[in-house]
């Protein structure tokens, strides 16, 4: 009996933290965005300030699912967040990835899909913060250098999508050869959630027997240079960094899951 409270409640509190987010980012748009357009006219201040929104919106989000029982959550390596001029990579088993990964960056940038832009719940963030939407064809590797030349902390998934509840994960060449035309060291983040749920295909009313479990591991940083120069070519360089970042979130994430 009391698991079955326990299981309609998370879903009770699933849909209200789903709800809440959508009402934010909405209220984001509608409300602080136009007043942040209205009194902060220079440009890089005012991205500054609507990025540092979304990452305290964000952490708010993920607070509210802890707090409400949905889930719970532990971080490693936090501190190596704190540099700039990141490159992030991560693997991606869950909905809410990019809410864990930006609100524990306050100056994010990453790479969204288009269809974001036009979301009427998403596109006010968008816009205001000047995340890069993967619609730009080869003028996104040339964005997403310059973005973390700047500074910036960009946040990329390599898979592009979820990861499939079967099968291996797969992984495009996008994230290395921005990796590798940098050139820009990487710094990996495993992401860890069990029991498994909000997967690709998955409805979020579908929840797990038990309240989600995260684990996010900020590794060491991986050295980029050695291995352009290694392989003679960019080109080469970038589909031998694509083989080594598969091997890599492959074998991390299955050591941490059997750790």
């Amino acid at each position: 009996m009391l698991e079955r409270l326990d299981y309609v409640w998370r879903v009770l509190a699933t849909g209200f933290c789903f709800a809440t987010f959508g009402l934010g980012g909405l209220a984001l748009r509608l409300l602080y965005f136009p007043l942040l357009s209205l009194f902060v006219r220079h440009k890089p201040r005012r991205t500054r300030l609507a990025r540092l929104a979304v990452h305290y919106s964000f952490r708010f989000f993920i607070e509210l699912m802890r707090v409400s029982g949905v889930l719970r959550y532990r971080v490693e390596g936090v501190e190596k967040l704190s540099r700039s001029g990141l490159l992030i990579l991560a693997n991606h088993p869950t909905l809410i990835d990019v809410v864990f990964l930006i609100s524990l960056v306050p100056n994010a940038d990453c790479v969204v899909k288009a269809s974001l832009a036009n979301n009427p719940f998403t596109r006010g963030p968008v816009e205001a913060t000047g995340y890069l939407c993967n619609d730009s064809g080869p003028e996104l590797v040339k964005a997403c250098i310059a973005s973390v030349k700047a500074g910036n902390n960009l946040i990329i998934f390599p898979e592009g999508t979820r990861t499939p509840v079967s099968g291996p994960m797969k992984l495009q060449r996008g994230a290395a050869n921005i990796a590798v035309r940098g050139p820009c060291d990487i710094t990996p983040v495993t992401i860890e959630c069990k029991p498994l749920s909000l997967t690709k295909g998955l409805p979020w009313w579908r929840v797990p027997p038990s309240k989600m479990n995260f684990t996010i591991v900020v590794r060491d940083d991986i050295a980029v240079t050695p291995m352009v120069e290694e392989a003679q070519g960019e080109a080469l360089a970038a589909r031998h960094l694509t083989e080594r970042l598969h091997t890599y979130f492959s074998t991390e994430t299955q050591r941490h899951a059997g750790a």
